[in-house]
């Protein structure tokens, strides 16, 4: 496997990770230690990052770690372990490495943070001094907004809408 692929590969790894590190931080973190703002982030909504061949990437993983993958990348569908009626998705998105969609970030990834309140956490994070890429866009699956944090990643947050998602995600791969 060439050095490429094992930098995609673990930067795959490390960012499943982290995510998940996430999820069983705020799972077994006592309330009483939790802030009382409010919420921010509550989950990873998607990976995406940029690779010469998304095609081929797809296929890659499909064959070789069993991904399910469709034209957008791959969705892995979950529940709320608070409220298991509620479901939702995290994305997994090859892009060509000519895309413009993370800009104005010169990175190869690019991570979506499902979050609450788009439009009060995007008042907040104003006042904080946050650069703010783009206005906000709504859709039939959800709120998103362009943030960029301290070292040039740009960050895409999203504000879902909670039914089961027609299209698996957002899902442009230019």
């Amino acid at each position: 496997m060439n050095t490429a692929k094992w930098k995609l590969l673990l930067l795959t790894a490390i960012v499943l990770s982290f995510g998940f590190g996430m999820a069983v931080n705020s799972f077994i973190r006592e309330p009483s230690v939790k802030k009382n703002t409010m919420k921010k982030v509550t989950g990873i909504g998607g990976i995406f990052f940029k690779c010469k061949n998304p095609s081929e990437m797809k296929q890659w993983y499909k064959d070789h770690l069993g991904l399910e993958t469709n034209e957008y990348g791959a969705s892995f569908e979950w529940k709320e372990v608070a409220d298991t009626s509620r479901e939702g998705i995290t994305q997994w998105s090859p892009f060509t490495e000519k895309t413009t969609y993370f800009e104005p970030s010169v990175k190869d990834f690019m991570i979506n943070y499902r979050v609450d309140n788009l439009e009060n956490l995007v008042a907040e994070l104003r006042k904080e001094g946050v650069t703010i890429v783009d206005e906000m866009e709504t859709y039939d699956y959800g709120k998103f907004i362009h943030i960029m944090d301290i070292e040039g990643n740009k960050i895409e947050l999203w504000e879902p809408i909670d039914h089961k998602y027609d299209n698996n995600g957002k899902g442009k791969t230019e």
